[in-house]
């Protein structure tokens, strides 16, 4: 699967930013600001950890003589670092070939003008060439984006590290002081905040989009510095226990799932981007000390179970965008324009750390099925495609093969099918991209104090 997506886009789409598989042709899109070749990037570290030399080979060779970094349009702060910043890292830990070490520590350098604000939270766009940075049109009240700005963390400590230059550490340490000092409504992290004063703009809470891996990084900041950012620790505790307290539900029907919070009122929908935090759950669950270790993994066994009903509940076996428990509906999406699947990976990525921390057979399985979904309903003449509705099986494409397929849903199913060595968890900790960011089990020199 993985050579035929690649394949397809190095014949029809190569230096584009993604394959559009039906027309044959590349995308550019908008959100990375005139830099090019977002799957090239994104998928480096799948197509060496799968040794598809040839294909790496070819990857290497563009990023080596065609990736330009002088360029000039808004790119989102958060989408260069995850998926750009985050696959130089992971492919220069796992080669050890400098070229991937100077373009990432290049564009580390031009993300740094984003920060320039009255409390140092970052904006989430930014003008690569200029330098300019504002907030999405979209956000309230020109706010910061919670899940932007908190998941820069892991990638920036490794750009200080590299360079030497405690810069990018700084600023990351900088944001924790903020949200350390805001107060909290009953523990939870809204959504939204000002760069400019700090405090919350709505209260929106969600542990998918918006929020998502800002609760990631926290305990993957903590399992990075080999369990010494304590900091970090006490911030991903604290924030889970408000989110079990107020957000996590059971339905009537007896699935466990995390709501929405708005300003106190719950929305009883989970998207497929929070399916994520089964995996999350079960990782952070190894430190949570003999009696609710058990109790933690409980609780992702079953959040990780619900994901799965959202696509055995399907009539392509898919899970939808967002999936509702109302009205007597579970599990599935309710309004149509939550019934897309985009090739996203967040419910294989649970799948693998659940195997990887259980070793129950079922997650292969599940595992399995989505494999031969995606190719019934997804492979298409040239690359995979997104599809437009989960519960038909006569689905129409979307035209558009993410580079996220090739960088994480590709990637977590190859590894739930590895031996548990290969990028073991003891060593590695996978960036929100999917990237593998190395352990430091010596002196991690970042400031991490």
């Amino acid at each position: 699967m993985m050579k035929f997506a690649w394949d397809n886009y190095k014949q029809y789409a190569l230096g584009k930013n993604e394959l559009r598989p039906l027309t044959k042709n590349g995308h550019i899109g908008n959100m990375f600001g005139g830099l090019r070749g977002a799957t090239v990037v994104d998928a480096l570290d799948t197509l060496y950890i799968m040794e598809l030399e040839e294909e790496f080979q070819e990857a290497k060779k563009w990023v080596e003589k065609s990736f330009d970094l002088n360029v000039n349009g808004e790119a989102s702060l958060f989408e260069v670092n995850i998926r750009y910043i985050g696959g130089l890292l992971a492919t220069y830990y796992l080669t050890g070939e400098e070229v991937f070490k100077s373009k990432a520590l290049e564009l580390g350098e031009k993300l740094l003008p984003a920060f320039n604000t009255p409390t140092g939270i970052p904006r989430g766009v930014i003008n690569l060439g200029s330098g300019m940075s504002w907030s999405w049109g979209w956000a309230s009240a020109g706010s910061s984006i919670l899940a932007e700005f908190g998941t820069l963390h892991l990638e920036f400590l490794h750009l200080s590290e590299l360079s030497g230059n405690p810069v990018f550490a700084e600023k990351v340490m900088n944001i924790r002081k903020v949200l350390n000092r805001v107060e909290k409504p009953q523990g939870l992290y809204p959504n939204f905040l000002s760069p400019v004063t700090g405090n919350w703009v709505q209260h929106h809470v969600s542990i998918g989009g918006l929020g998502d891996s800002f609760y990631e990084y926290l305990i993957k900041s903590w399992l990075m510095s080999d369990k010494r950012d304590s900091e970090a620790k006490k911030m991903y505790d604290g924030a889970l226990e408000a989110i079990e307290k107020h957000l996590v539900q059971k339905s009537t029907g007896g699935l466990t799932y995390i709501a929405e919070w708005r300003g106190g009122a719950l929305e009883h929908k989970m998207g497929h981007l929070a399916c994520f935090s089964g995996g999350m759950i079960a990782l952070g669950a190894e430190d949570a000390g003999e009696e609710r270790k058990q109790h933690y993994m409980d609780l992702a066994a079953e959040i990780t179970n619900t994901c799965h009903e959202s696509y055995a509940r399907s009539d392509t076996k898919l899970g939808p965008e967002a999936f509702r428990f109302d009205a007597g509906t579970e599990a599935m999406a309710t309004r149509l324009g939550e019934r897309y699947y985009i090739l996203r990976p967040e419910v294989v990525e649970s799948y693998m750390y659940m195997w990887r921390l259980t070793h129950d057979p079922k997650y292969r399985q599940w595992g399995w099925e989505v494999v031969q979904a995606l190719e019934k309903h997804c492979r298409v003449e040239a690359g995979f495609s997104g599809i437009r509705d989960v519960y038909t099986t006569t689905p129409t494409h979307d035209n558009m093969q993410q580079s996220f397929f090739l960088a994480e849903t590709l990637k977590y199913l190859y590894l739930l099918f590895c031996e548990d060595d290969v990028l073991s968890l003891d060593d590695w900790v996978f960036n929100t991209e999917a990237h593998p960011l190395p352990i430091n089990h010596t002196n991690f020199k970042a400031s991490v104090q």
